[in-house]
C-alpha cells in the first residue's frame, strides 16, 4: 500500500473517558496524532483552529449527536472532505444508512478490535490522500493544458500575423512597384513640359513683338483661347500635376517601407521613418471631413540612433496603436459639433527619446480621446479583448502589439490612460 503521509492527525469524539484513552493510546503506538473531544460541540470548536485528516465520532452522545455533528461537519466548505468513521454499539442497517447518507466514509463498531480500526483508518486516509493528489495533479494538468492552450493560440495567431503581413508585403510592394513606375515617368516628363512651353511662350512674345498685329483670324483665336489667361495658369497647373505626383511618390515609398518583409535577424532601422511612413498610410483618417477638423499629429523627434529591430513587425506596432488612436479621438467627438472640436481639436503627440541609461529607444503615442478605465488598461493587451462594437475590433491589434515588443524585441509596451482625458502608450526597446 502507498505510505501515509507523515504526522497524520486524528480526532477522536465520544463522551467516555474510557474509548477515547483505549483508541488515543492504539493510534499513538501507530504513530499517528491524536486529538480528544468529549462532545459535538467541543470538536466542532476545536477543527476550527486545527482541521484533523480523519475524524472518528461517537453516534450517542450529549448535546450534539454523531448524526448531528457530521450534519454540520459535512456543510462546511473546510471541512465536508475530512473523512468521517462513525463509532457505535448500534449495529442495525437503518443506523448504518443514516450515517453513510450523512457523508461517513465507514463504521467502527463497538467493542473495538485494534487491528481493525488501524486497518480502517489507514485505509481512508490513503484514499483521501490519493484523492487530494490526483485533484492536484488534475488541477496542475489543467494548468498546464491552459497554458498550453494560451501559448498554441499565441502561435497561432503569430504564424497567421505572418503570413498575412508577408502577403500584404508582397501585394503592397508589386503595387508600389507599378504605381511608381508611371508615377516617375510622369515626375521625369513634367519637367520637360515646362521647359517646352516656357520656349513656346518665348516664340509666341517674339511673334508679337516682330508682327504687332495679327491678321483677324489669329486675333480671334487669341481671344477664344484667353492667350493671357492660359500663359499665367499653365505654370500652376504644371506646379500642382508636380507636387500631386510626389505625393503618390511619397506614398508609394511609404507603402514600401511600412510593408518591409522582416528577415530572420533583426537589421538597422531609423525608427523615425518607420513612424512617418505609417502616418503616411493613415492619411486619410487624419485629414479634415465634414463632421470635424483634421486630426493633428505632433511629432516630437529625439536624437535617436538606428535600432537592431525587425522594421516591419514594429511598424505593425506603430499602426496598431496609432489606429487605436484615432478611433479613440473619433469616439471622443461624439455629440460634439465642429465649431467645438475646432476649439479642443484632436491631437495626436509622437515623442522619442533615449532612455537614461542610453540603451533603450522609447517612443510615445499619446491622445486626447476618450481614455480608459483602470480595468480596460488591466485587460487591453489581453487575447481577442476589445471595447469596439462587433465588426469595428477584433482584439487582436494591442494583443499582437504587446506580443511584437515583449517576446520578438524583449522590450515594453506600456499604458497609461485616465477616463476623458485620453491614453499614452509608451514602447521602449533595446537599441541593439
Amino acid at each position: 500500500m502507498l505510505n501515509l503521509p507523515e504526522n497524520s492527525l486524528i480526532l477522536i469524539v465520544d463522551d467516555t473517558i474510557t474509548n477515547l484513552e483505549i483508541i488515543s493510546d492504539a493510534l499513538t503506538t501507530a504513530g499517528f496524532i491524536v486529538t480528544t473531544a468529549r462532545n459535538g460541540e467541543k470538536a466542532l470548536q476545536q477543527i476550527q483552529d486545527t482541521l484533523p485528516d480523519l475524524i472518528l465520532l461517537d453516534v450517542m452522545m450529549p448535546g450534539i449527536d454523531g448524526f448531528e455533528t457530521c450534519q454540520k461537519l459535512k456543510t462546511n466548505p473546510l471541512t465536508q472532505d475530512i473523512p468521517v468513521i462513525f463509532m457505535t454499539g448500534i449495529s442495525d442497517i437503518e443506523t448504518k444508512v443514516k450515517g453513510l447518507n450523512l457523508g461517513a466514509v465507514d463504521y467502527i463498531t463497538k467493542p473495538f478490535q485494534k487491528e481493525e480500526v488501524l486497518a480502517r483508518i489507514k485505509t481512508h486516509l490513503q484514499l483521501r490522500y490519493l484523492t487530494k493528489t490526483l485533484e492536484q495533479r488534475v488541477s496542475e494538468r489543467t494548468a498546464e493544458l491552459s497554458q498550453a492552450l494560451k501559448d498554441l493560440q499565441a502561435y497561432q495567431i503569430q504564424i497567421i500575423q505572418k503570413e498575412k503581413m508577408s502577403a500584404l508585403g508582397q501585394l503592397v510592394t508589386g503595387i508600389a512597384h507599378e504605381i511608381n513606375n508611371p508615377v516617375s515617368c510622369i515626375h521625369g516628363n513634367l519637367d520637360h513640359t515646362a521647359n517646352y512651353f516656357n520656349n513656346l511662350i518665348k516664340i509666341i512674345d517674339l511673334y508679337q513683338q516682330n508682327y504687332p498685329e495679327p491678321v483677324p483670324a489669329i486675333q480671334a483665336e487669341i481671344a477664344e483661347t484667353d492667350l493671357e489667361y492660359m500663359r499665367s495658369d499653365l505654370p500652376n497647373l504644371i506646379t500642382s500635376m508636380k507636387e500631386g505626383v510626389q505625393r503618390i511618390r511619397n506614398i508609394s515609398t511609404s507603402l514600401r517601407n511600412f510593408s518591409r518583409p522582416d528577415k530572420d535577424r533583426k537589421v538597422f532601422c531609423n525608427i523615425h521613418n518607420g513612424i512617418d511612413s505609417t502616418i503616411m498610410i493613415l492619411k486619410h483618417r487624419l485629414k479634415a471631413s465634414k463632421v470635424r477638423p483634421e486630426i493633428e499629429v505632433i511629432r516630437n523627434y529625439g536624437n535617436l540612433p538606428s535600432i537592431t529591430c525587425f522594421s516591419g513587425q514594429l511598424n505593425q506596432v506603430f499602426m496598431n496603436i496609432l489606429t487605436n488612436a484615432i478611433d479613440a479621438l473619433e469616439e471622443s467627438n461624439i455629440g460634439r459639433g465642429y465649431s467645438e472640436i475646432e476649439k479642443h481639436p484632436n491631437q495626436i503627440w509622437i515623442t522619442t527619446s533615449l532612455s537614461e541609461d542610453k540603451y533603450n529607444a522609447v517612443i510615445q503615442i499619446k491622445d486626447n480621446g476618450v481614455g480608459m478605465s483602470a480595468d480596460i488598461q488591466q485587460k487591453i493587451f489581453e487575447h481577442l479583448f476589445t471595447t469596439k462594437l462587433f465588426g469595428r475590433g477584433t482584439g487582436l491589434g494591442l494583443s499582437i502589439a504587446h506580443q511584437i515588443i515583449l517576446e520578438k524585441h524583449k522590450g515594453k509596451l506600456d499604458v497609461y490612460s485616465v477616463p476623458g482625458k485620453g491614453s499614452e502608450f509608451t514602447i521602449t526597446i533595446p537599441i541593439h
